[in-house]
């Protein structure tokens, strides 16, 4: 048995409670974003923030809905393409904020515009890896589903499993 077929998903309840979370932390995030306090409310940010506040609220928007599907239905390639979307569109928000760059660090004796530059390009970096991970997640979620409209295959035969 190979390290992957051994690898077993959590239970469906421990799933289901993870995406309530993350969910959960998006509509937080849009609140004290867009209302009380107010992305305003943080004084390193510039009022350039409002050129990627759109984008930042899609991508929380998105990890949203894709949270909220997936507490009722979350095979793998669901999940996959879940993934693919919200890193997708998380990806075009890092490189949006490096284009815009809405931060002011002021006269630190630190140099905090390089620090936080680096750390966005890693993100990205990170993002690409991540988005070709889900990527072969979802061929292999599909390599192991059978075809829709396919007969039933006889047992033993290109089966995923135990032998």
């Amino acid at each position: 048995m190979s390290a992957v077929a051994a690898r077993r998903r959590p239970s469906t309840a421990a799933r289901r409670a993870g995406y309530s979370v993350a969910a959960a932390v998006n509509v937080i995030l849009l609140y004290l974003i867009n209302d009380r306090p107010g992305w305003d409310a943080v004084p390193f940010l510039t009022a350039d923030t409002t050129r990627v506040l759109t984008l930042i609220n899609a991508s929380l928007i998105v990890g949203l809905a894709v949270d909220l599907v997936q507490i009722v239905r979350d095979p793998p390639w669901l999940v996959a393409i879940g993934g693919m979307t919200t890193t997708a569109i998380g990806t075009a928000v890092l490189v949006r904020i490096w284009q815009v760059f809405p931060l002011d660090f002021g006269d630190a004796s630190f140099d905090w515009p390089l620090l936080t530059r680096v750390l966005l390009a890693l993100g990205v970096i990170g993002s690409l890896a991540g988005f070709t991970a889900q990527a072969v997640a979802l061929a292999g979620a599909h390599r192991d589903q059978p075809a829709l409209c396919a007969p039933p295959r006889p047992p033993g035969i290109n089966q995923p499993g135990p032998r």
